[in-house]
């Protein structure tokens, strides 16, 4: 892929893309902060009661709700390693669903899965179209799509639901199951140890029973693919030449790479990715579609991706945590939430601690007032309002956005124009 290295050309631009500034967490690291994480959560359930914050229904509620959130990251992922910003996730997760819905009630709905991959690609295509060919701004062409998407399936659905039986101008008729799985013997008992209430096992238990109870087949699928994509991207020469594309283009195009082409192809990949998460949402979550039932999700899957460095293994973590916010608005919210609130001061005073280890004492100062803070209010209710509940992802993004911001770097070229022949 390369010419040899000679003393004429040392200087010449490379393909392989810089890497990350600043430092990254090894694997025993992250390990470590995760099961940590799992303790201090297992004794907030001990001190508070609140048992559901860990159940195998709770974990089992947020994997489902973590899966549309994830796919939409990784469809992100994959457009902004090639330079291109990809805002119009909301839009082709609404073309997913839509599109899967209307070929699931008709032909089955794995043929609903494929058609909605297409539906979600046909907005990935525009979108390159516009931003790749014609150059125009990013965000600009992603509002758009997002808004053409909302306004053409709300024009088609009339058109192709209203006389079917369980059909209107907003819903689809329903769509047949694509069917789960659940493990025999390990879920019943994973599902026993986390009933006994002990200290971090029984968490680890409903964390896993979660994983392995009434899981959907294109669940397992959507978990299959972030590892698939972090080998395509990172293990292959493929992947290779998508990224040069984001991180020097120019450089990229002087190796001989087609970098029109990959950034294509990339984009179209994350149409696709999209629309299967909203495919997910209306074949999977709800057996039909459901005019706005995306709910800002394709926002909040490229938070997760932001939140994850640009990286599959910390997209996956944003999805969970937020999928697992998510899911407290379905069961015992209130209470929930309310227990997690000690653990949001524990935590904060955690990272005062931290910070005040390395010398930053003004920031340390601060987010021990914060935590401080979070732990009165806690202490002085026993409730929290039904409106904090369902701000509660929402807010768990901004935050976590806002505490990761130090350490995050973003492909170089990314949303930078690009003209064929720059590198020549």
């Amino acid at each position: 892929m390369t010419a040899p290295t000679t003393a004429t050309d040392v200087n010449q631009p490379s393909l392989q893309p810089a890497a990350p500034t600043g430092r990254r967490l090894s694997l025993p690291v992250l390990m470590l902060v995760i099961a940590g994480a799992l303790a201090l959560t297992s004794l907030v359930r001990l001190i508070t009661g609140a048992d559901g914050i860990t159940n195998v229904s709770q974990m089992s509620t947020a994997l489902q709700l973590a899966v549309p959130i994830g796919l939409a990251g990784l469809g992100g992922l994959w457009a902004e390693r090639a330079g291109v910003v990809n805002i119009g996730l909301e839009g082709m997760m609404i073309l997913g669903t839509w599109f899967g819905a209307w070929a699931g009630f008709q032909w089955g709905p794995w043929t609903g899965v494929l058609v909605g991959i297409v539906g979600g690609c046909l907005g990935g295509l525009l979108h390159a179209i516009v931003t790749i060919t014609f150059n125009v701004n990013h965000i600009v062409s992603g509002v758009a799509i997002n808004i053409l998407a909302l306004g053409a399936t709300r024009y088609l659905a009339p058109l192709a639901f209203e006389g079917h039986q369980g059909g209107s101008a907003k819903q689809s008729p329903p769509v047949e199951s694509l069917g789960h799985f659940t493990v025999p013997g390990l879920s019943d008992g994973l599902v026993s140890l986390n009933d006994k209430g002990w200290f971090l096992i029984s968490d680890i238990a409903g964390l896993l029973g979660g994983l392995v109870t009434n899981v959907s087949w294109l669940t397992l699928i959507a978990v299959a693919l972030i590892p698939a994509t972090w080998w395509i991207l990172w293990r292959t020469p493929f992947g290779l030449r998508l990224r040069s594309c984001g991180e020097n283009p120019v450089a990229a195009e002087s190796l001989g790479v087609n970098v029109y082409k990959y950034k294509y192809l990339a984009v179209i990949i994350s149409g696709g990715l999209a629309g299967l998460g909203g495919v997910f949402l209306s074949i999977v979550a709800n057996p039909f579609y459901l005019e706005g039932q995306t709910s800002g999700r394709g926002y909040i899957g490229l938070a997760a991706m932001i939140f994850g460095n640009w990286m599959p293994g910390g997209l996956a973590i944003g999805a969970g945590l937020f999928g697992y916010t998510d899911s407290l608005n379905l069961r015992g919210g209130s209470a929930n939430v309310h227990a997690l609130l000690l653990l949001g001061a524990l935590l904060l005073v955690a990272g005062a601690i931290w910070l005040a280890i390395r010398k930053k004492y003004v920031q340390a100062a601060v987010t021990f007032l914060v935590g401080a803070l979070v732990f009165a209010w806690y202490a002085g209710t026993d409730d929290v309002p039904n409106q904090v509940v369902s701000a509660t992802p929402y807010v768990v993004t901004l935050v976590v956005l806002a505490l990761s911001a130090q350490r995050l770097r973003m492909p170089r070229a990314n949303g930078m124009p690009y003209r064929k022949g720059q590198g020549k």
